[in-house]
């Protein structure tokens, strides 16, 4: 009864949360379309400074035109919904608002803490590529600056694991609890800043979303078999509303996820991983965003010392694209790579659990 009680509450939230983002849906469109809150011009220049005459060629009916901050859709329903049912549980006495509200200290205030940080910091890196602000190809906050406030966000996440959560060990499949004493820390960084640098994930319709929406179904499933029910419900309502962004970013997409979207999503799953004591099987879950930052680190390097390309562009989805696949056919594909490792990988966390 309880594990039917715990279920409903999972999905639920999800179903509320699809819903609510679907019916706010048109005032966010409405407001980046009037404010045309879309890049002017194509990436001619990769982070390194050599040209990319292909991707622009690729991109050049999709860059432009089209707002690039439907991300907000994701954060802004699932802090909405998460505040909504918190104040309401607040005010009454008990019940079903209660039962509903899943904002707790040691499961989903960091999350929802670190999917909203993160989401202002690329919200404001939207504003200024759109605007035409900083120096990075069409504008935008630089690299390293970006990478210095997701450091930030990191430590503060790994101090409040190490001294606040007092975790210091990691659990392997197989294996059982490994202990790393105050390696949790910087581990707790690495993971943090490798997941940020799969945002480059976001580069074709979908993608991201379909990608994204396996990962945290993965860990929802995870922490639900872990009795962690309020984290379950976090991601179930960070599900529902990539859903609803996806009915709006499958091609032709009406808006795209943009970094006020995925820098949230990256550093949350990040969390998520953490909390449910599963990064261990992170690479499984997580392997299109892993494949999509090795591909970018392998051309650099090859670019820098042998002076010439592994990938026709990096990172991966754009060379499936150079090598003449159809954006729907490399989005696809990949969804169904994410689903089936999700799967596979959320059943080997639960390995002697």
């Amino acid at each position: 009864m309880i594990m039917a009680g715990n279920a409903i509450k999972v999905f639920g939230l999800l179903a509320a949360s699809f819903i609510l983002a679907l019916l706010w849906t048109p005032l966010l469109t409405r407001w980046m379309y009037r404010h045309k809150l879309w890049r002017k011009d194509v990436r001619t220049t990769a982070p390194d400074g050599t040209k990319t005459p292909l991707f622009a060629a690729l991109h050049k009916d999709r860059e432009t035109r089209v707002p690039r901050m439907g991300g907000i859709l994701i954060w802004v329903t699932a802090l909405g919904i998460a505040g909504m049912v918190w104040l309401i549980a607040g005010l009454t006495d008990g019940g079903f608002w209660d039962k509903a509200n899943f904002v707790s200290r040691n499961q989903t205030w960091l999350p929802l803490a670190t999917l909203v940080a993160a989401s202002l910091l690329g919200l404001a890196d939207d504003l200024a590529a759109v605007f035409g602000k900083g120096k990075y190809v069409a504008g935008g906050i630089k690299f390293r600056h970006r990478l210095l406030i997701i450091a930030v966000i990191a430590l503060v996440g790994a101090w409040w694991f190490y001294f606040k959560l007092d975790w210091r060990t990691i659990y392997l499949p197989g294996w059982g609890d490994f202990y790393i004493g105050l390696w949790y820390i910087p581990l707790f960084v690495a993971v943090m800043i490798l997941l940020f640098s799969s945002s480059i994930v976001d580069g074709i319709d979908g993608l991201a979303g379909g990608v994204f929406g396996a990962a945290f179904a993965a860990y929802g499933g995870i922490a639900f078999f872990r009795g962690q029910v309020d984290l379950a419900a976090f991601a179930g309502v960070a599900l529902g509303a990539i859903l609803a962004f996806l009915w709006f970013n499958i091609p032709p997409a009406r808006f795209y996820m943009g970094e006020s979207g995925i820098f949230g999503l990256t550093t949350a799953l990040a969390v998520m991983a953490f909390l449910t004591d599963s990064v261990a099987v992170l690479p499984i879950i997580g392997i299109v965003l892993m494949a999509e930052v090795a591909s970018d680190i392998i051309q650099f390097a090859s670019k820098r010392w042998r002076r010439k390309k592994v990938f026709l562009i990096a990172p991966l989805h754009h060379h499936f694209e150079a090598m003449g696949w159809p954006p729907h056919k490399v989005t696809m594909r990949f969804w169904v790579i994410s689903v089936v490792a999700a799967i596979l990988g959320m059943a080997v966390a639960l390995i002697g659990r």
